[in-house]
């Protein structure tokens, strides 16, 4: 397999309305520091894969909105590394549209598709699972996801569940399970035939094109006549569009301390957390008879709170959202509610 070979599809045009409001339209999770180090989920992305894939082979899909802040952020890329969507259509259109384009640079290129809001603890195993992943796609005409093995009934992730078909260390995918129910996630998770789906993908461009041609021709035929008629695309994921229904998707097994960073809930899972399980994430904190929660506020900001219990407080721009630090539908019928009263001035 040569090392030139290999190129990396970066996924950054989403809003991530999970995580408002410190997420916004103008600058939504991918551009933020939500970690403390001084570097974006995007930039981290980029690190991550830089060592993977050469500079120049490594391309970012975003909305249009996002240019100058892509450059920005990376300064090592040049504009023609940028995938620019007219409009948000989910990711099976940006992906097609990104494998076309390498395709027409590289026919035996090997691709990674890799979303910008996951954290990776185990930085040497995950470049080696990537490596090992791109010698299998470049060996065999499958589809490969990276599986994580779960350690908790989590209903914000996707599973996959197992056959007992292997190649190699490589194992067969017999269904794909989104976000189910807590009492499924349980069941899923104590027959140990499922894993969680990273959402990480790799496949060489040719196998690649050969599924979207078969899965999802529409979105195949628009593209063929230009970026013009995107915003005519379904708005519809690659999960749905293509890894559901294909039969020759693989799953290789991974370790390398992997989350999503998606929702809240998911943030507070991943941080560190003070003696009676509080999460801060930026301000300062002065907490009475307050557990479980988490918290995020400008630098200068301080936040006094007594007896809250499973709470997120966010503070951002002249908003603070207080809400159950789980419930996502509150957080959508806020950022609703708040869009319909207001326009963009709140997100």
């Amino acid at each position: 397999m040569a090392y030139n070979n290999n190129y990396c599809i970066i996924l950054a045009g989403g809003v991530g309305r999970r995580l408002w409001p410190v997420s916004r339209e103008k600058l939504p999770k991918q551009f933020v520091d939500f970690l403390g180090t001084n570097r974006t989920l995007l930039q981290q992305t980029f690190d991550r894969y830089r060592k993977i894939v050469p500079t120049d082979h490594i391309i970012i899909s975003t909305h249009v909105t996002y240019k100058d802040i892509v450059l920005e952020q990376l300064p090592e890329l040049n504009e023609n590394q940028l995938i620019l969507e007219p409009m948000r259509r989910n990711t099976a259109p940006s992906i097609y549209w990104a494998c076309s384009l390498i395709q027409q640079k590289n026919a035996n290129a090997n691709i990674i598709v890799a979303p910008t809001d996951h954290v990776i603890l185990k930085e040497d195993e995950f470049c080696k699972a990537i490596n090992n992943g791109l010698e299998f796609i470049d060996r065999h005409p499958y589809l490969l996801t990276l599986g994580i093995k779960p350690n908790s009934p989590v209903t914000e992730y996707g599973y996959i569940q197992l056959t007992d078909e292997k190649e190699d260390r490589f194992i067969k995918v017999k269904t794909f399970v989104e976000k189910p129910q807590l009492e499924f996630a349980k069941i899923f998770v104590d027959s140990g035939e499922f894993y969680w789906n990273s959402g990480i993908f790799l496949w060489n461009v040719d196998t690649a094109m050969r599924a979207f041609a078969k899965y999802m021709p529409e979105i195949c035929t628009k593209l063929s006549n230009g970026i013009e008629e995107f915003s005519t695309c379904p708005n519809i994921s690659i999960d749905y569009a293509v890894m559901e229904k294909a039969d020759n998707v693989y799953v290789q097994l991974c370790d390398f301390g992997w989350a999503d960073l998606g929702t809240w809930e998911l943030m507070y899972q991943h941080h560190d957390k003070d003696k009676h399980q509080n999460v801060t994430l930026s301000g300062e904190t002065m907490l009475y008879d307050c557990e479980n929660n988490i918290i995020t506020a400008p630098k200068d900001n301080i936040i006094i709170a007594q007896g809250l219990k499973d709470y997120l407080i966010a503070v951002k721009d002249k908003v603070i959202l207080i809400c159950k630090k789980d419930d996502n539908a509150a957080i959508r019928k806020f950022y609703n509610k708040l869009q319909m009263k207001s326009g963009e001035k709140y997100i």
